[in-house]
């Protein structure tokens, strides 16, 4: 089996990494993509590996938890292709490499091993902001929605700022709710300067301070806002016409909104933004980070193409 298109899964015999592989088995079905399950066994059994080969002739230590999972797939993948690895080195190095060629790199939030900081610590942020392909991270079970397939799993949340966000991401976004039949959601969110206006309506004239909002400029705002949106998902509503599009322009955190909107979403799109200043990059990271943390259902961090 070629890795090259491949969904990989990374598993680490937890029942939260056994929620990701069956998601990794859904889409690889829907696709029509093989599946490859990658474990990268525990720095014990790694050194184990090491001294029996440094011996010479003896057989290899067996992987009990690559072992336990095809007993899983077995009775869950008839009709998907299934290649399995056991990997060594750190969780981070060796999921990238198995991930070089991928269209798909699909982990749990949380699990045993190397797995127990992911979305907490280096591990999430390593490979949702290094890996060449777009990474989904399915939540654990305590804090999920349903992810069952089909319309019942809920539209398809996409983070849409007009400026930023890249092709692919948007790309990414249409093809998902097209396969699974569902509503596509594109949701821009902005912050408006404070404005008592706004809070309590128009001030004296002696109150105005400059450099606030009024009212009419927060809505002009808004529906300019609106039509950059409009025009940048032009070319795939043109491309997907089967794909329900929802779009949603509000003055609000981007971040809250999407994390709000996750638990009844079936699955959450965000972009890993091209690097062009440090406070740019912060800020548009800042949003992936926060719905990555605390997203109710998968959420899809998808980068630009190089």
């Amino acid at each position: 089996m070629s890795e090259e298109a491949s969904v990989v899964v990374g598993v680490d015999g937890s029942e939260h990494s056994l929620r990701a592989l069956g998601w990794a088995l859904s889409v690889a079905r829907d696709i029509g993509a093989p599946l490859l399950v990658a474990h990268v066994r525990s720095d014990a059994l790694q050194l184990g590996s090491a001294r029996i080969s440094s011996l010479g002739g003896m057989p290899e230590i067996p992987d009990a938890v690559t072992d336990g999972v095809r007993t899983w797939v077995a009775g869950h993948a008839a009709d998907v292709a299934v290649r399995y690895a056991s990997l060594d080195g750190t969780v981070t190095e060796a999921l990238l490499t198995s991930a070089r060629n991928a269209r798909l790199l699909v982990i749990g939030s949380r699990g045993h091993g190397g797995f127990a900081t992911l979305l907490l610590g280096s591990t999430s942020r390593a490979l949702a902001s290094s890996a060449p392909c777009p990474v989904v991270v399915v939540p654990h079970e305590a804090r999920a929605v349903s992810l069952e397939s089909g319309a019942e799993a809920g539209r398809v949340m996409l983070g849409l700022h007009t400026e930023e966000t890249a092709d692919e991401v948007v790309d990414f976004a249409f093809q998902a709710a097209g396969r699974r039949g569902v509503a596509l959601e594109a949701l821009t969110a902005f912050r408006l300067p404070a404005s008592p206006a706004m809070l309590v309506g128009p001030p004296a004239p002696a109150l105005q301070m400059p450099g606030q909002m009024s009212m009419d400029e927060a809505s002009d705002l808004v529906r300019e806002t609106e039509r950059r949106q409009g025009e940048r998902l032009r070319p795939f509503t043109e491309r997907y016409p089967g794909v329900e599009v929802v779009p949603a322009v509000v003055p609000a955190d981007a971040a809250g909104r999407l994390v709000e909107a996750s638990r009844t979403a079936g699955l959450v799109v965000v972009g890993r933004h091209r690097h062009r200043h440090r406070m740019e990059t912060l800020l548009m990271g800042s949003v992936a980070h926060a719905v990555l943390h605390h997203a109710h259902c998968p959420v899809a961090v998808v980068p630009a193409a190089r």
